[in-house]
């Protein structure tokens, strides 16, 4: 009976839209867990409620993963068509289920699904948790473990799903084991709700979204938390009543933010102006899908990067932050939040629909070693000035009502007080103590670990890769000798901190999923030029072997 090789297992489950096939993904990866696997999860789905080919590749390994191979060890298929599509991935040692009364295939074992429901009165939306039965059995995982598993993972009527589960499990036959590590075993979650924890960490009060993947999750994450931890969780009637609500929050003293995407985010443009000018924090989440306009609302990109960098009319601070992984997304997520409230500006977490909507084993105890170092508030005078200046540009940030003051916030040029001024001394004192606030914010940063170095730290041939790219090229640096380099800040851009990380490079391969290489356009600005760039811009990650096949040709 064959046996996992190396520490690592691929399992791929795929249906139609509305068998459940991202819940089975996520107990699959929870199993995964359960025996001491890292693990992520892809799922790939179009942009339809009904039908459709939907698949989740689920990988486990004894290492952190964030990426999926184009092979599988196991095919689970709820219909004829997934192993049309799939089949050709499968290992020479792979194994097949499938659903019995839909397909007949020779070299796999067909499952009862049509039977098992019926016996147990069960509605065919079950079917799912039949082939997660005949799986766990297929890969000599103990009852008992599973049982444990579906009991956290399934919401509502557990107990038929476990009976439906059951019959499959004893009417299964094992055909490969997946053994279990002798690792500490990490919690399991999505990017978004890493995102979710870190708001709720960054003591966010207020959130607002209109539904928009890949960030929706995100916002039905917190509603379901929402009561509990005291938090507003509001879905308004379009993007820019969301961001306007969400300043009006900070204004009156709340910790806000919004989840977007990039067709939201133009919506957002001037209220993000709006924050700039009028110095109000806000932390936006904007979930990058393929575009433009609507583009390809279910798949993924990053080419928002460019976007972020100048939206909204003007000059003003602006941070952008891209974390690679669950647990960079709850850690800079809570770091948006307490940078942007300190230096009174909106704050971008610029993720993807692979980051978001992935699955990650998430170290609850992984934390940086520098924090935001505070902001000593002095003694206000009166009046109140709300722009007061000072010698950092950071004035006093106080909310009404405050006894005998009126807090003012101007969309127009004004002075300390917020009345508006046309006065071109006042103009340029004002643009001046905005830059101060973006220097203080770059000094600050630099201090933190806003860059990122992986692979073979001192190689000479580095990959340079940002967001969701992080954990396949830190595995192919790995294996391919070379030193990965990933800024995690995008801006300010931590100049001091990349150059160090850079230090002894002789050449660099950019590695982007976008059509123009926007992260080695912005790094062109401080000098740095690449080799070339290894581009996917067809709304799907790059899979391990893919990526690897076209850095081999470069580097060697």
């Amino acid at each position: 009976m064959p046996s996992v090789n190396e520490g690592e297992i691929s399992i791929l489950i795929g249906g139609r839209a509305g068998e459940g096939i991202s819940s089975a993904g996520q107990i699959i990866a929870q199993l995964l867990s359960s025996l001491g696997y890292r693990v992520y999860m892809y799922l790939d789905y179009p942009s339809r409620i009904k039908g459709g080919h939907n698949f989740a590749i689920i990988r486990g390994a004894d290492f952190s993963v964030g990426a999926v191979r184009e092979t599988v060890d196991v095919l689970l298929a709820m219909n004829k068509e997934t192993i049309d599509l799939h089949k050709k991935r499968l290992s020479d040692n792979g194994a097949i289920l499938y659903r019995a009364d839909t397909a007949n295939v020779a070299e796999g074992i067909g499952v009862d699904m049509k039977g098992i429901l019926a016996s147990e009165h069960a509605p065919p939306v079950m079917g799912n948790t039949a082939l997660l039965g005949a799986f766990v059995r297929s890969a000599g995982i103990e009852w008992s473990r599973a049982e444990q598993v579906f009991r956290h993972a399934i919401p509502k009527e557990i107990e038929l799903n476990l009976r439906v589960a059951h019959r499959a499990y004893e009417a299964g036959t094992e055909l490969l084991t997946i053994p279990p590590l002798i690792t500490k075993r990490l919690p399991v979650v999505t990017g978004n709700e890493a995102i979710g924890i870190g708001l709720i960490e960054g003591e966010c009060l207020l959130y607002c979204g209109y539904p928009m993947s890949p960030t929706s999750n995100l916002l039905h994450f917190l509603a379901v938390h929402a009561n509990h931890l005291g938090m507003q969780v509001l879905q308004p009637e379009s993007e820019t009543a969301a961001i306007l609500i969400a300043l009006g929050g900070a204004y009156a003293g709340a910790r806000t933010a919004v989840g977007t995407s990039g067709g939201g985010f133009c919506l957002m443009t001037e209220a993000l102006g709006l924050a700039g000018i009028a110095e109000l924090p806000v932390v936006i989440v904007l979930g990058q899908r393929a575009g433009p306009s609507t583009g390809l609302a279910t798949y993924t990109a990053q080419a928002d990067l460019q976007f972020a960098l100048g939206a909204g009319q003007g000059e003003f601070p602006r941070l952008i932050a891209a974390p690679g992984d669950a647990d960079e997304a709850r850690w800079w997520t809570t770091t948006c939040m307490d940078l942007a409230w300190k230096y009174q500006l909106p704050a971008i977490l610029l993720a993807d629909k692979i980051l978001c909507e992935g699955m990650y084993s998430l170290d609850p105890m992984e934390k940086p070693t520098l924090q935001v170092v505070p902001l000593m508030a002095g003694e206000v005078e009166h009046p109140y000035l709300r722009y007061a200046m000072t010698a950092s540009g950071i004035s006093s940030l106080k909310f009404p009502p405050y006894k005998g003051e009126v807090i003012r916030v101007n969309s127009h040029v004004h002075d300390e007080d917020g009345i508006t001024t046309e006065d071109p001394q006042v103009t340029r004192a004002m643009a001046d103590k905005r830059a101060k606030k973006l220097q203080g914010l770059q000094e600050e940063i630099e201090k933190m670990e806003p860059v990122q170095v992986l692979g073979i730290r001192d190689a000479s041939t580095a990959i340079l890769c940002w967001g969701s790219n992080k954990g396949i090229c830190a595995e192919i640096g790995r294996r391919l000798g070379l030193r990965v380099v990933q800024p995690v800040v995008l801006w300010p851009f931590p100049e001091s901190c990349f150059a160090r990380a850079m230090e002894g490079v002789e050449r660099w391969i950019g590695v982007e999923t976008n059509e123009t290489g926007q992260l080695s356009r912005l790094l062109r600005q401080f000098g740095y030029v690449p080799e070339g760039v290894v581009l996917k811009y067809d709304g799907r990650p790059f899979a391990v072997e893919e990526l690897e096949g076209e850095l081999k040709g470069r580097v060697a």
